[in-house]
């Protein structure tokens, strides 16, 4: 117990120290997932999928939670393949259907990290495959922003979300981007709320109002409609949950923030389990950590726990007091706005892939030093050779080859790791024949 209360005060003071240095840029940083979160929780809200208020109350506490108990900036988002599997059925994945499939999700990812399949993953899939992940995850959210996001917007209309409109936002975010402590997620999340509130005014919908939430039960559903299970839709969510959510938000983690202690894959993992084991039994949205979502926040300022413990009272204070009420304040957003932040997390994920080579964990070697009489345990970064580096290279950019044209983690996991073992594969062969000819030139009988 005393172990458990020391890390947390470490976390939280380092959350409340860092806030104090840079309370703008937490607050911005906090802000950075929205392009991501937004969409898929105002889409699923209309169509009745998912409870708002319940879905920010609930995501806000665990955003305090995850802030509390990890001190870093780790984000609580839509489980992507549900979300985008209910969408796409519209009306056969209902909110029973939904919750029963985060149900499943939740109690495969908590068996795994009980019984340690989650650390064993960690060992098996190689560093190469994990950055081929991140590096998909990144192109994916920038190619999703632009299909999606920007490329349906007209140049000049509609009048308060358009091309010029972000064209603007781009411009501003490549000005600034040396500008570490400019807000720009706050700048624009601001603007974004200044446009839709105009745009709701002008369209004669309701704005928000005040509603206390009153929480509803969900009996949930585990086998619904065939086009549309929630088993299915689960399994089509546990790979991406599994590889994103956990293994690849561990080595990010690591990567971006190299001063505070990474999170394990297990507590992860049972964040992730647990999340979903009890929000959605209330009609809120699966959800979990990502990869894209720490890259989006760590782009625009946040660098502690603090910013996402803000982000989650503000969320909390949404849902207990607005709720649903919130729909068409938050569906007049502008995209064009969302879409720029959406862009600028796939860059900042995808640029982790420039470390393959250079300072990726797998290279670094430890090794004891006697020079001085003393045993000295040091760590020192072996430098591979040039065929090994374009043999990892290689790897990762099949991994991210197979997330691209499939648009499934799964299947670029599986590409890169069938890579990874032909090549080991065939440095055992290559092997085998040196060790061959080189005993027949010893043995004249072997010639």
């Amino acid at each position: 117990m005393n172990s458990i209360l020391s890390h947390l005060k470490k976390r939280n003071r380092h959350n409340v120290n860092t806030f104090r240095n840079a309370p703008l840029a937490e607050i911005s940083g906090s802000l950075g997932d929205l392009g991501t979160l937004l969409p898929l929780m105002i889409a699923l809200a209309i169509q009745g999928s998912i409870h708002l208020d319940a879905t920010l109350v609930f995501s806000g506490a665990f955003n305090i939670i995850s802030g509390v108990v990890f001190g870093i900036p780790l984000p609580v988002q839509p489980m992507k393949a549900i979300a985008s599997a209910a969408i796409a059925h519209r009306g056969d994945p209902s909110m029973p259907g939904v919750a029963g499939a985060g149900l499943w999700v939740g109690a495969a990812i908590f068996v795994m990290s009980v019984t340690g399949l989650l650390r064993w993953a960690v060992k098996v899939v190689p560093i190469p495959v994990v950055k081929g992940i991140q590096l998909g995850a990144g192109l994916s959210l920038i190619i999703g922003a632009g299909s999606s996001q920007l490329q349906p917007l007209g140049w000049l209309l509609p009048i308060l979300d358009n091309r010029l409109w972000a064209l603007f936002a781009f411009l501003v975010l490549i000005a600034t981007q040396r500008l570490q402590r400019f807000p720009y997620a706050l700048a624009f999340f601001l603007l974004g709320i200044v446009l839709a509130l105009i745009q709701v005014i002008r369209t004669h919908q309701d704005l928000p109002w005040f509603r206390i939430w009153h929480p509803e039960f969900v009996m949930p559903t585990f086998i619904g409609h065939p086009d549309a299970s929630p088993i299915y839709m689960a399994i089509g969510q546990l790979p991406l949950t599994t590889l994103n959510s956990i293994i690849a938000v561990t080595a990010l983690a690591a990567d971006l923030l190299p001063d505070v202690p990474t999170p394990s894959v297990t507590s992860i993992g049972l964040s992730v389990a647990l999340m979903n084991l009890t929000c959605t039994w209330f009609g809120a949205m699966p959800v979990c950590h990502g990869s894209g979502g720490l890259a989006a926040q760590y782009r625009f300022g946040a660098r502690s726990g603090a910013s996402v413990i803000f982000l989650g009272t503000v969320k909390i204070i949404l849902g207990l007091f607005f709720g649903s009420t919130l729909i068409s304040l938050l569906g007049q957003y502008p995209k064009s706005l969302l879409g720029i932040m959406v862009l600028a997390a796939g860059l900042e994920l995808a640029k982790v892939g420039h470390s393959l080579n250079q300072g990726a964990r797998d290279l670094w070697q430890e090794s004891s030093d006697r020079s001085t009489g003393v045993s000295v345990i040091t760590r020192k970064l072996r430098n591979p050779s040039e065929e090994e580096r374009m043999e990892r290279w290689t790897v990762m950019l099949m991994t991210t080859a197979g997330i691209l044209a499939f648009k499934n983690d799964a299947v670029g996991f599986v590409a890169g790791m069938l890579c990874h073992w032909a090549f080991r594969l065939s440095d055992r062969f290559i092997r085998k024949v040196n060790q061959v000819a080189g005993a027949s030139e010893r043995d004249p009988l072997l010639r």
